[in-house]
């Protein structure tokens, strides 16, 4: 029980310490913490707005984190084991559910991809007739 509550622990203290730094604006633009799709990563200023659009989830589900870690530790029983492992699931679904509020608040901000002819790159596209204009 004690590895299980000190996983949980560990997790909490980086999603909070993610969570902190991304309110405050200083969680440096990185593909490894934080919220970290195409459009977040675009430039600074969109993976600051996402994540600070998703600071306050992370900080929840490291808070939720912790609370399992400290019922592994308190109550050393396959009980506790299954609650410990509950809220860790609740606190993934948490930082999901940030991320995609980040995501969909940062979606706009840039610019569309243009997609060139029928889509394929390698002019094989079997519609490539339909592409062409009527003349």
């Amino acid at each position: 029980m004690l590895v299980v509550a000190l996983v949980l622990f560990v997790l909490a203290i980086v999603a909070i310490a993610t969570g902190v730094l991304g309110l405050t604006g200083k969680l440096p633009r990185n593909r490894f913490v934080g919220v970290h799709t195409d459009a977040a990563l675009y430039d600074d200023e969109t993976f600051r707005i996402a994540n600070r659009v998703a600071a306050p989830t992370s900080v929840a589900a490291g808070a939720l984190l912790f609370a399992g870690g400290l019922v592994a530790v308190a109550a050393a029983t396959v009980p506790a084991l299954i609650v410990a492992a509950g809220t860790a699931v609740v606190a993934l679904f948490t930082l999901g559910a940030g991320a995609n509020a980040a995501a969909q608040s940062v979606a706009g901000l840039v610019p569309a991809e243009e997609v060139g002819g029928c889509g394929q790159s390698c002019g094989a596209c079997s519609l490539r007739d339909a592409c062409q204009p009527a003349g």
